[in-house]
């Protein structure tokens, strides 16, 4: 098996680097911060109420230390009647601060509940909708895989960054500089060796979080991330991984990539076991010297029995919210991470974006029109289309051919705005595409693709899709226009019959007669075809031709294809190459040219014209 890899560095097949959002830069601190910021101001009064509960726990914990002195120097004073009565009083003092911690955090928590799931959600949804906002290209980019993990995984770790700031380390900070400061006001050198010491272990764990960890943490989160994109990436293309008995090939592919997560995994866990070695010996000197100063002070006569068991209480409190604050800093880190994608997501501006105020695009005749158009790709060496203009009339039937890139399906992109031109106008119905919300403009606009994929869900839905408020009746009218109702008929149960993953349970005619139907349901003034018969065969070929034959009757239709044979019928021809149009007019007009089309033509035959071609 290993031979079967050679040359082929495992670790890095799914080298999720450039993943990023639109401007390929990763969320910043203050963008985080932000970020939360929006989402827990986003309930004010929920927050408010926690809040006041919270801080009522802090204050009560905070005066433990201070009540436990006072009752064992009550204890001290021993069983006289002053005595009992202030032991009495100190028990019924630290009882009633026992009762109010527990109950608010306990109400507080109520509030916190709600408070916190509603945010989780907001942040996968909100994710969710940052995700679809980025065009087609960032899309094809990204792993599909790799991108569901970071959105879900974001839901968890805004969970983590909420519980660390709010449960410890806001709750820690209050604590700790509330004992600093009233030993400090009793005893300065106690209260000054108190704080010198917290400081120090707040100062260790941050260096030693962000200069020893946060790398190798950042390098366990892309590993994580990795193993969703190659599961994906496999699961989504079994037929494949079958059809060619890959499927031990596959195992060591993705074992390859767990193991690296593993070696990842193990090297950021020992580095955080290191961490809180050195944080577990600046503990160790806390208590020793917090003790060894008050027992110097009662030596000294400065500090009774009950001063000594405040500073021991005080040490257990402290250390007790410095030992989970200190695992909490890389818990914050590791949330950080994992939610920094999801944040420059939400940061990010989209390749193509509705401009402020953009009209709703109102369906017309279906007149389009290229007006000095150019437009290049990303990082293309040159433009694609330059200068570029065409006509197309309401209701005409144009097909497209020429060779493999030479701009075909860039021109119905365009038409869709599903990339922005460098310059000219792009104009249906007399309305500059640009000009208006995307939304709106593709809702005019049906297309049937080469490899339609569905929806793992009912026939009845992915039917629906185009127009989800339509009655069974319409679906149904339309899957019988589409040729598609005697098929799904047969089917134990009928329409709501689920799919599949893209629509893998049916065949490619079946599949290619659902988005027929979902077309005809859409009812939109302009139909784009791509390819759309290129896969099947020639009696499936035959039933979908006469339900697209019916389908264009009064539309504006687009037709991509490479078998020219299903181009003869179009009203124009249009002849591309290089990103111009070289040739346009009808089939028999094309042919008596003998130009580019005609030795198409010659070689999808295979007659002499292709040898000349040659």
């Amino acid at each position: 098996m290993a031979r079967a890899f050679a040359g082929i560095n495992m670790s890095d097949a799914y080298d999720l680097d450039d993943e990023r959002a639109p401007g390929g830069r990763k969320a910043s601190l203050g963008q985080i911060v932000r970020f939360m910021w929006k989402h827990w101001s986003s309930q004010p009064g929920k927050l408010a109420w926690f809040g006041l509960f919270f801080s009522a726990a802090v204050l009560a914990d905070l005066a433990f230390p201070f009540a436990s002195a006072r009752l064992v120097e009550a204890l001290a004073a021993g069983p006289t009647d002053e005595g009992r009565r202030a032991a009495a009083y100190g028990y019924g003092v630290i009882a009633a601060l026992a009762f109010t911690f527990y109950v608010a955090r306990n109400v507080g928590v109520r509030f916190w509940i709600p408070f916190a799931a509603n945010n989780m959600e907001r942040v996968v949804v909100d994710g969710f909708r940052d995700v679809q906002r980025f065009s087609a290209d960032w899309h094809a980019d990204n792993f599909a895989g790799a991108t569901v993990r970071r959105v879900s995984r974001a839901m968890n770790a805004y969970d983590i960054i909420s519980d660390t700031m709010v449960w410890y380390m806001l709750p820690a900070a209050g604590v700790l500089i509330g004992v600093t400061v009233m030993t400090a006001l009793q005893w300065p050198l106690i209260g000054l060796f108190t704080g010198g010491a917290i400081a120090a272990f707040l100062l260790t764990a941050y260096l030693m979080g962000r200069f020893y960890i946060a790398a190798s943490l950042r390098e366990y989160i892309k590993r994580d991330t990795a193993i969703g994109a190659a599961l994906a990436d496999a699961v989504t293309s079994n037929a494949t991984v079958k059809a060619f008995g890959a499927e031990a090939r596959e195992h060591a592919r993705f074992g390859a990539v767990v193991n690296a997560w593993n070696t990842q995994a193990r090297r950021t866990w020992r580095r955080s076991t290191d961490s809180w070695v050195i944080q577990n010996m600046l503990l160790f000197t806390l208590q020793a010297g917090l003790l060894g100063l008050v027992l110097l002070e009662w030596g000294a006569g400065r500090a009774s029995a009950g001063d000594a068991v405040f500073a021991i209480t005080a040490f257990l409190l402290v250390s007790g919210y410095l030992r989970t604050l200190g695992e909490n800093i890389q818990n914050l880190q590791k949330g950080i991470a994992d939610i920094e994608d999801v944040v420059a997501y939400a940061n990010a501006a989209e390749d193509v974006r509705d401009r402020p105020g953009a009209a709703v695009f109102k369906p017309g005749a279906g007149r389009i029109s290229f007006s000095h158009v150019s437009f290049a790709y990303k990082n293309a060496a040159a433009p694609l289309y330059s200068d570029f203009s065409l006509e197309i009339a309401p209701g005409e039937t144009v097909a497209l051919v020429g060779p493999t890139g030479s701009g075909k399906s860039t021109f119905v992109k365009l038409v869709q705005r599903l990339y922005d031109v460098n310059g000219g106008v792009i104009a249906i119905d007399g309305q500059d595409v640009s000009a208006v919300t995307q939304a709106s403009l593709r809702q005019a606009i049906a297309l049937v693709p080469q490899d339609p994929a569905l929806f793992h869900r009912s026939l009845r839905e992915n039917i629906g899709y185009a127009r989800p408020e339509a009655l069974l009746e319409e679906i149904v009218a339309c899957a019988k226009r589409a040729r598609a109702h005697e098929f799904i008929a047969r089917l134990p149960q009928g329409y709501d019959t689920e799919v599949g993953e893209r629509g893998v349970k049916l065949s490619g005619g079946e599949r290619q007669r659902v988005a027929l139907a979902r077309a005809f349901l859409a009812n939109a003034p302009i139909l784009i075809l791509d390819e759309a018969t290129s896969s099947l065969d020639v009696e499936t070929e035959r039933d979908v031709q006469a339900a697209m034959a019916e389908l264009k009757q009064g539309r504006t239709t687009i037709v991509i294809a490479h078998r020219l044979s299903t181009v003869r019928e179009a009203d124009r021809i249009l002849v591309f190459n290089q990103g111009r149009i070289v040739e346009q007019g009808r089939h028999g007009e094309l042919i008596a040219a003998r130009g580019l089309y005609a030795r198409l033509n010659a070689m999808a035959r295979g007659d002499k014209l292709a040898d000349e071609a040659a």
